[in-house]
């Protein structure tokens, strides 16, 4: 399926919605100053409401608009990046109603903040796991299973066993594998966070300070609620999105405010 067939899907096909794509990509942009206002003006020609974050590293993100513009605006980003975002990792979800109030294009020391220079994906990450495997990893009894995200996060949701590190933000991840998961060291490490992009740095880390097998579940919760159905899923309630979706689901629906947890 093309971008344009993927952003209609996730549309919803005639039911009027809005596309939204959750991306980054972790690429060498030294220029990432003189990026940002082409970068917003191309947001803004095309209706794109959400944030971008540009930092040296690559850029990250969650934009929405209609779907059409939405396709138009992630060509003209490949574009302008000329050539260095087509490895972007990208998922497309919906919503019924506009998730962001505004438009951001922000520059950052880091695309997701964890202060650590030794952690650099693109030297170093963890093993991809695809969604369709990923239930016989954590299943498996020599595998430690952690949930990156925060613990505001982790309260809504996370699969079955997962370790809640109980972090306020991502960066005191660092302090959280130094002091409890250092035993950790010779075993499996399976690691998962809402897209992706926590898990790539937080791999890195691991692997630059002496864990041997550390492993990413590709794409992030979302790509495994797109992808794993319900009966299938060893997920247990939702999945805390940064928008005013607020929670999404297996397929990526919405959660309306009456639905309980499932």
């Amino acid at each position: 399926m093309n971008q344009d067939s993927e952003a209609s899907a996730a549309a919803g096909g005639a039911t009027p919605s809005l596309a939204v794509a959750a991306l980054y990509a972790f690429t060498p942009t030294p220029d990432a100053g003189e990026l940002r206002e082409p970068l917003r003006a191309l947001c803004e020609r095309r209706g794109v409401l959400g944030t971008l974050l540009l930092a040296l590293e690559g850029v990250n993100g969650t934009i929405a608009a209609e779907p059409s513009q939405l396709s138009a605006a992630l060509d003209e980003m490949r574009s302008l990046f000329a050539g260095r975002l087509d490895g972007m990792e990208l998922k497309f979800s919906t919503a019924a109603a506009p998730p962001f109030r505004r438009l951001k294009v922000r520059l950052k020391r880091e695309i997701v903040t964890l202060g650590d220079p030794a952690a650099d994906p693109t030297r170093l990450r963890g093993a991809y796991v695809a969604p369709e495997d990923w239930n016989a990893l954590i299943g498996r009894d020599d595998v430690v299973t952690v949930d990156v995200r925060n613990a505001f996060e982790v309260a809504m949701g996370s699969f079955e066993g997962a370790i809640d590190p109980g972090t306020r933000r991502f960066s005191d991840f660092k302090a959280f594998a130094a002091e409890k998961l250092a035993g950790a060291k010779h075993r499996t490490v399976a690691l998962f966070c809402t897209g992706g992009i926590r898990c790539e740095k937080a791999s890195a880390h691991l692997l630059a300070n002496g864990f041997r097998d550390v492993r990413q579940l590709q794409g992030g919760i979302l790509r495994y609620l797109e992808q794993e159905p319900p009966e299938r899923s060893r997920w247990r309630g939702d999945c805390f999105v940064f928008d005013e979706r607020v929670a999404l689901g297996h397929g990526l629906r919405q959660k309306t405010p009456e639905e309980p947890n499932g």
